[in-house]
């Protein structure tokens, strides 16, 4: 069937500007979407962070070092950023007034300011379809959850975990980056970079964050800069954000958790829920299985663990049983950006990435999070 092509501009090609090329090239994997993503234009600062793109996409036929000219290219119709924090005030607003559709990276502003700037754009240009990108809940596991809490099976909630660990940063000897300067990453440190992946869900689920006791490690000081002169690490390596939630007018308690220094783990993902009438778990640890339990009054209290078979928000190719990867699920964030895109609130499935109001809702819990270290007191979420 003849699909809805949309085109892209990319502006930053990174590691992920690289990743949505990835998944645009296996299009294909797909099964029965009307929409498509043609990449026509790229944008870097560094022409030579361009050439993989030059050099492997063929669809290219832009390739610029400044992102204006992209954004008056009129054969662009969404761009995908991805650059540091300190720069997204000033680029994504630029990109939402040209009237091109965004998909940008978290936390969507540097603070709060930044990010209550942004939102102003996306309201007054309410034809500009503006996401976040947020990939891991669109793992079979996660996908499972969120249709489960859609059916009303938990009942009252009892508490909740999320988080997301890696230890990336563990060695003392990784060359610092600008996500460990306050002045390109800000004050959130951790939180910024990692959050939103893990509040995506809970705030999709309506769950309601009032107030937070935060617990933040810098842990590794210094790192050596290019030259290997030993430089201060400014921001926080380890967030716990203790907070009292509430769901359907009931209160519960939440543990949140960003962690770059998380031994023995790797990206790990994960969001745990325990409910009156159903629990579930899952984890990117273990991404082929999901553990649930289910209650009834006097019944017996087992979990179950099942291999979850490769049934994903939108249908692929692959047989379901072989397993699901990261690759697979920006592929299914991708897809549903597109399908939100060309089908708005038609949309295939209901599951769409993290939304301008949900990053805004970030910002506040991490700007009481800052509140809350600095004080060591229980800080509102406003």
């Amino acid at each position: 069937m003849a699909k809805k092509e949309i085109k892209f501009g990319v502006i930053g090609c990174g590691l992920m500007g690289r990743e949505f090329a990835s998944a645009a090239a296996r299009w294909l994997h797909l099964a029965n979407v009307g929409f498509e993503p043609k990449i026509v234009a790229v944008c870097d600062t560094s022409l030579k962070a361009t050439e993989w793109f030059k050099e492997n996409v063929p669809s290219v036929e832009m390739v610029t070092d400044d992102y204006r000219r992209l954004l008056d290219n009129p054969a662009v119709d969404a761009v995908y950023c991805a650059v540091p924090h300190n720069l997204h005030e000033r680029i994504y607003t630029d990109i939402i007034e040209s009237g091109k559709h965004l998909l940008g990276e978290k936390p969507f502003g540097i603070d709060l300011a930044a990010n209550e700037k942004i939102n102003q754009v996306i309201a007054a240009n309410p034809k500009v379809l503006v996401r976040c990108s947020s990939e891991f809940p669109f793992f079979p596991g996660a996908y499972q959850i969120f249709r489960w809490m859609q059916e009303g099976k938990f009942g009252r909630i009892i508490d909740a975990e999320a988080g997301f660990w890696h230890s990336s940063d563990l060695d003392p000897r990784k060359a610092i980056n600008w996500k460990r300067i306050i002045k390109t990453n800000g004050e959130y440190g951790c939180m910024g970079d990692l959050g939103l992946h893990v509040v995506h869900m809970p705030f999709r689920f309506g769950w309601k964050v009032k107030n937070v006791r935060a617990l933040l490690s810098n842990i590794v000081k210094e790192r050596p800069d290019r030259d290997g002169k030993m430089v201060p690490c400014e921001t926080w390596d380890n967030a716990t954000l203790a907070c009292d939630a509430e769901a359907n007018g009931e209160p519960f308690p939440m543990i949140l958790s960003t962690k770059r220094i998380a031994p023995g783990n790797s990206n790990t993902w994960f969001i745990n829920i325990t409910g009156t009438s159903f629990s579930a778990r899952f984890t990117t640890k273990m991404p082929k299985t999901i553990a649930s339990l289910p209650y009834s009054v006097g019944g017996e209290q087992a979990w179950h663990v099942l291999d979850t078979p490769y049934a994903s928000a939108y249908p692929t190719i692959t047989g379901g049983i072989f397993e699901f990867g990261f690759s697979d699920s920006i592929l299914q964030m991708w897809a549903s950006f597109c399908d939100e895109l060309v089908n708005g609130p038609n949309m295939t499935q209901p599951f769409g990435c993290a939304t301008p109001q949900e990053a805004a809702e970030s910002h506040k819990l991490f700007t009481a999070a800052l509140e809350s270290e600095r004080t060591g007191q229980t800080v509102n979420v406003n």
